[in-house]
């Protein structure tokens, strides 16, 4: 990328919230030497950064892609509407996060699609990157566009915009997909030639190869495959957790995510058979990982994150073949570094008395059950499985642990649901909150409910979807029922769940209606503040579609479109589950129960692998294989750090700062001291907020330690593990009593080098503004203009060897600099504001120009580098 191209993009990047969504440079990041990449590879996650770096399985491809010589995976995600905004006004092209490589130039644009109401960003995304939306439109100057996760189950709606998907686990199958278009670049193969071969990949859907057929009704009279021997393309399977290869340097953002943790799939697959779940069809066989893997990546995670929490993932977390000693043995493990252990999906059948007694020990943030529904009938209806006594009792336990919130999860619009149903949910949540009378501090109830969307690829595919005014009607219902018992309730829009099932159960026809919802100004259809159904509805009137056709009954004869998707489970065997559905007939959990006969197993390669059940706490040890902490008496001592702040780590804004030299610490092992009472935090003070986009020379950072450690070790071991763009410049023990950072520092130092670009009248205006008693500068809040005062603050202002000088006390230099030169404030920052030096409580005075941060500490008596208190 061009000098000029990275000042715009560093414009851009002043102009957005956020900017740390689009830095790239992050640690664990992989960037490739280009010389020897002969395949490139950007995967996409159509929504915002910190929701897709909270996704498990991007990481898995990017680390399968990255570990050939040959190939490069690069990681991009949904700008935010105002970067979008930007990228459009500026006309830059969407880039990738590790080269800033235009999104046109890779030879595989891969989406992971987690849900139906992303389908607009995905194109959006495309046009952002210059990209054609219809495959029609591309050849082979343009990047191979590939759909992945969940929704590529059932891809029809994208049918038109996308080249190919991968059904089923993606690991093995984007290696594949690499190599198809290494030979194909070798061998210099038109488009066709390259699909026709990807078509022969286990797991890969190749749209183009199949024409779909309406009838006068509207409903699909033929799915014609056209190429011989590819009628159905089977899900790929990757038979083996155990022996596959699991990231174990996670990419370490530098802004706050939805899961900030290091998250490892502990199985895959499930085995309750819930009728409603498509994730429990979709990802059969269970597969597990052993008890020692799972402690090896644990370890090795932390060490290369700096993260305090683990969460173990599955479908049913409690489920795991060897939760309980495992989860006591990593409670044992890792109680004493302050780590957390979390069990996101735990299901009421699962929660024994000794798995609960280790739950105990987790941070209780809130505790989750999923009756799903309140009535037993339901219950029986939908396989979960569970009893009220059994919810009760649970809820309970819960109580009784210290837990003073539950949240409970049912679903509304179940097949043959009635009234009475409802008023089983309002029975059943009062009973729970009953449960938990009389334990201590309290106990409350939160419940939330969704509408069902009745998925492909499960039992209840051929069922309709109540519409918007039934939804509405029995949330009302709900909602008034539960206030009376005053219960809180929280719903899931009966609109997104509209168009949610329009596009999990459509057809390709789809596509004019995507392209049109797009056009109206569609996108980030998951959020409640970007959802526009008004929109949507204008869309379908648009191109002529119905869209209620879509969430009708369907009847088991006729052709679904996905029909040519093969899942691995029979349609023989959800049509007898559907019919076991509607007479209350139960399907053992295949765990213990036997087989059910669903068609996933080959009993060879494909089948339930379990994990070992003598797991011992000795054994998860062994694996993590860490050193513990050196014993001993506490031997407190401060050391204060001048760190800098520069490059695009400038775009890093305060909070995110605090939060990534917090981890820092943590990679690097440092004894910092922790605070009391029950959510102890590290003893690490910061000075006040530099603004965001401003560099720094001199960002003091006091840290405690429980006991001495060198202080140029202290510097060194931190520089070791801090990201590109920030420094620890120098290091000194001082006195425990020294004020924090933000009490210390009596004066700093600002330098903007403007050179010609200088007003002619500069000192002018610097020498009007110092005679000024009150001065007042305009700054954006929330989109309004509002005035500050900006000299109060001020010590002194000078206009000298091409560079403007600011002395501040208190307040924002970029307002300032802004103000003296008639610029937006955040330009000042982009044009090479840094904070250059500060003056400490007792430092002598003079000028700060041009010395180093690492000023003298006379008045707190700065102790040389191996002193310890």
């Amino acid at each position: 990328m061009s000098l000029k191209q990275n000042s715009n993009q560093d414009l851009l990047f002043s102009r957005v919230s956020r900017p740390s969504r689009y830095l790239g440079g992050e640690l664990g990041s992989v960037a490739k030497d280009p010389e020897a990449v002969e395949v490139y590879c950007a995967l996409a996650f159509p929504d915002v950064y910190e929701v897709g770096m909270s996704h498990t399985g991007l990481p898995m491809l990017y680390g399968a892609v990255n570990s050939l010589d040959w190939a490069a995976a690069e990681r991009v995600y949904a700008p935010w509407p105002d970067m979008a905004a930007e990228l459009r006004r500026s006309d830059l092209p969407l880039c990738t996060l590790e080269s800033r490589r235009p999104l046109a130039t890779f030879d595989l644009l891969g989406f992971t699609l987690q849900h139906e109401l992303c389908y607009t960003n995905l194109l959006e995304m495309l046009q952002l990157a210059a990209i054609p939306l219809r495959r029609e439109h591309r050849d082979e100057r343009f990047p191979l566009v590939v759909a992945g996760g969940p929704c590529a189950h059932t891809p029809e709606p994208l049918a038109d915009f996308i080249d190919c998907a991968v059904i089923g686990d993606g690991e093995e199958a984007i290696v594949d997909l690499c190599r198809a278009i290494r030979e194909a670049r070798r061998k210099d193969w038109p488009r066709p030639q390259l699909l026709e071969a990807l078509s022969r990949i286990d797991g890969v859907y190749v749209p183009s190869l199949f024409d779909v057929v309406y009838g006068q009704d509207g409903r699909i009279a033929e799915i014609r495959p056209l190429r011989e021997g590819y009628a159905r393309v089977r899900r790929r399977v990757l038979a083996d957790l155990e022996g596959a290869d699991y990231p174990v340097r996670p990419i370490v953002p530098f802004m706050n995510t939805v899961h900030n943790r290091v998250a490892v799939e502990i199985a895959r697959g499930c085995t309750r058979g819930c009728r409603f779940c498509q994730a429990g069809y979709i990802g059969r066989p269970l597969r597990e990982r052993s008890p020692a893997r799972i402690a090896e990546v644990i370890a090795r995670s932390l060490e290369h994150s700096g993260y305090d929490e683990v969460s173990l993932l599955s479908l049913s977390t409690g489920d795991y073949s060897c939760i309980g000693p495992l989860l006591k043995a990593l409670m044992d493990r890792y109680s004493d570094d302050r780590v957390a252990v979390s069990l996101p999906s735990l299901r009421v059948g699962s929660l024994t008395g000794e798995l609960m007694e280790e739950i105990k020990k987790v941070r209780k943030t809130g505790f989750t059950l999923a009756p799903e529904a309140g009535s037993e009938r339901l219950r029986r209806l939908i396989n979960k499985g569970i009893s009220e006594e059994d919810l009760l009792c649970a809820a309970k336990e819960a109580f009784a642990l210290g837990w003073r919130v539950i949240k409970l999860y049912f679903m509304i619009g179940l097949p043959t649901e009635e009234e009475a149903d409802l008023d089983a949910i309002v029975d059943l949540v009062a009973r729970v909150k009953q449960a938990g009378k009389g334990s201590p501090g309290g106990a409350d109830v939160n419940v939330s409910v969704s509408t069902l969307v009745p998925k492909p690829q499960t039992p209840f595919q051929w069922q309709r979807q109540i519409g918007i005014e039934e939804t509405l009607a029995r949330q009302q219902a709900l909602r008034d029922k539960l206030r009376r018992k005053k219960l809180r309730l929280k719903w899931h829009e009966a609109q997104l769940s509209f168009v949610e099932g329009i596009f999990a159960r459509g057809d390709r026809r789809l596509a004019a209606v995507l392209e049109r919802a797009l056009a109206l100004g569609c996108r980030f259809d998951s959020w409640r503040e970007h959802f526009r159904f008004d929109l949507w509805q204008q869309a379908f009137a648009d191109c002529g579609l119905d869209p209620e056709f879509y969430l009708r009954e369907r009847s088991v004869e006729e052709i679904l479109p996905w029909d040519h998707i093969d899942c691995g489970v029979s349609r023989q065997f959800l049509r007898d589950e559907w019919n076991k559905a509607l007479r209350g007939a139960a399907t053992p959990d295949c765990r213990d129960g036997g087989c059910s006969g669903c068609g996933v197993c080959d009993f060879a390669e494909v089948r339930m692998r379990y994990a070992d059940q003598d797991v011992t706490t000795a054994r998860v040890e062994a694996a993590a294989s860490d050193e513990s902490a050196e014993a001993g008496a506490e031997q407190p001592q401060k050391i204060r750090l001048w760190v800098s702040k520069r490059g695009r780590g400038r775009f890093v804004g305060h909070l995110e700062f605090m939060t990534l030299f917090h981890r820092a610490v943590r990679r690097a092992r440092i004894p910092v001291r922790y605070s009391g009472g029950f959510h102890p935090t590290p003893q690490i003070s910061f000075p006040d907020a530099l603004p965001t986009g401003v560099e720094s020379e001199a960002e003091i950072i006091d840290v405690k330690l429980c006991r001495p450690v060198l202080a140029d070790s202290l510097a060194a071991l931190l520089n070791s593990q801090l990201p590109e763009g920030f420094a620890v410049e120098r290091a000194a023990a001082v006195p425990w009593k020294t004020p924090a950072p933000s009490l210390s520092i009596e004066e700093t130092t600002y330098c903007l080098p403007l050179g010609a670009e200088a007003p002619v009248d500069l000192a002018e205006r610097i020498e009007r503004f110092l005679a000024a008693e009150e001065v007042f500068a305009m700054r954006l809040k929330k989109g309004r203009p509002q005035p500050v005062e900006v000299r109060c603050g001020v010590a002194d202002v000078q206009w000298r060897d091409g560079a403007l000088w600011l002395h501040l006390t208190s307040g924002s230099p970029t307002l300032l600099a802004g103000y003296l030169l008639d610029l937006p404030p955040e330009e000042t920052a982009v044009r090479g504001l840094r904070k250059t030096a500060v003056r400490l409580v007792g430092d002598l005075p003079g000028p700060l120009n041009g010395e180093s941060p690492a000023r003298n500490l006379s008045s707190i008596h700065c102790l040389s580098g191996d002193e310890r208190l």
